[in-house]
């Protein structure tokens, strides 16, 4: 794995252990509520990954970004598919988002040099 998604990961790992140290049941509840919201359902997994992602990239949430692409590219999502939830999030966001859309594109070819 590349250097931007080891420190990444890593980054999350040891601050989501940390919050969880003394997080309240509300906290922990909201965690699983997002785990579980994003689990299979009516909608595949792959579609609500792609769905998380178009709305994190109109939020301009890096972290986020680097969330929803690594489960979209554990979901399987191919580039074709990547590049239409791209355009779709910089229609919708404008173009505030095209510095996240940098971002993510660099992330993304990260992650696909693996395969």
């Amino acid at each position: 794995m590349g250097q931007l998604i080891n420190d990444f990961e890593a980054y999350r790992t040891k601050m989501n252990d940390r919050i969880m140290e003394t997080a309240n049941t509300n906290i922990k509840r909201f965690f699983a509520l997002d785990t579980t919201t994003y689990a299979e359902g009516a909608l595949d997994v792959k579609t609500k990954e792609m769905l998380g992602l178009v709305a994190s990239m109109v939020l301009r949430c890096d972290d986020c970004i680097k969330y929803h692409l690594g489960k979209c590219h554990e979901a399987g999502v191919r580039h074709d598919e990547m590049n239409e939830v791209f355009m779709i999030a910089n229609l919708v966001g404008g173009s505030i988002v095209i510095p996240h859309y940098r971002r993510a594109v660099e992330y993304w070819d990260e992650l696909s040099a693996d395969i």
